[in-house]
């Protein structure tokens, strides 16, 4: 397939047009059928790229087999792990090239219903960014300890402080992105990984001033496979906000004191 070359046989989402589903990869073999599947049955006119960082336990071969036989799923190989962040930042370089109007990030663990993709995609129709949000009326997550979701839920109201970004759920990854979006957003010089890369491009939205959508999901944790979460994450996200944060303030004040009448 020559570069530029339109991919699959993906038809236009109402109001949104072509969209390709990113789902990144790493020793997924007991999901990424299923999932796949999933969003196929869910939502037909979608076409799906399964980003694997070269899964020692076959789930780049599986992507292969899955694609070899359906026209609407696509693999993209790299070369070994290089973090979630990389792996998106891949895949929307690919949406680029074969020209989709829209991408969505997602889960290959099942944790995200593909059956909610629908809510996503209608919401992108009047926005530029939408994320599924596990903390705006209606939202919630299913099978998480306490510990987890005290966390998660911690860390996004000290993101919201620290930012002043009226986001609720900024580390979620079910997400919806129109392609002018991401360009807007510089997406290659992202270098965040981990959650901390889904923090970056909200971040990146709300400084653009584009049109951003929470939209209620449910989130329900992995029952097959091991979490991909880490202690080292959830530093990198910490440290990176405090960062991004006193920034921005930074910027505030030296804005002020140029002023006119200072």
């Amino acid at each position: 397939m020559s570069d530029g070359q339109r991919a699959g046989d993906a038809t236009e989402y109402p109001g949104v047009g072509r969209v390709l589903v990113v789902i990144p990869t790493y020793n997924e073999a007991e999901n990424i059928r299923h999932t796949t599947a999933a969003v196929r049955g869910a939502v037909p006119q979608v076409d799906l790229l399964v980003v694997d960082d070269n899964s020692p336990d076959g789930t780049g071969a599986i992507a292969d087999e899955l694609a070899s036989t359906d026209r609407h799923i696509h693999a993209l190989h790299r070369a070994g792990k290089q973090g979630l962040g990389a792996a998106y930042v891949a895949g929307f370089g690919w949406a680029k090239e074969h020209e989709y109007d829209a991408v969505v990030e997602m889960d290959a663990d099942g944790s995200h219903s593909p059956q909610e993709l629908s809510r996503l995609l209608d919401a992108l129709r009047e926005a530029d960014v939408v994320l599924g949000s596990r903390y705006v009326s209606g939202g919630t997550v299913v099978n998480w300890p306490l510990r987890r979701l005290a966390l998660s839920r911690g860390g996004n109201l000290y993101t919201r402080l620290a930012l002043g970004m009226p986001i609720r759920d900024a580390t979620g990854g079910y997400r919806a992105y129109r392609l002018p979006a991401l360009e807007k957003m510089e997406i290659d010089s992202v270098a965040s990984q981990g959650y901390c890369f889904q923090v970056d491009l909200a971040w990146r939205a709300h400084r653009q001033g584009l049109r951003v959508a929470e939209v209620p999901i449910t989130f329900a944790d992995r029952e097959r496979g091991a979490s991909k979460m880490s202690s080292a994450i959830m530093r990198e996200a910490l440290w990176r906000v405090t960062v991004w944060g006193t920034r921005a303030r930074l910027d505030s004040v030296r804005r002020a004191l140029r002023s006119p009448g200072r």
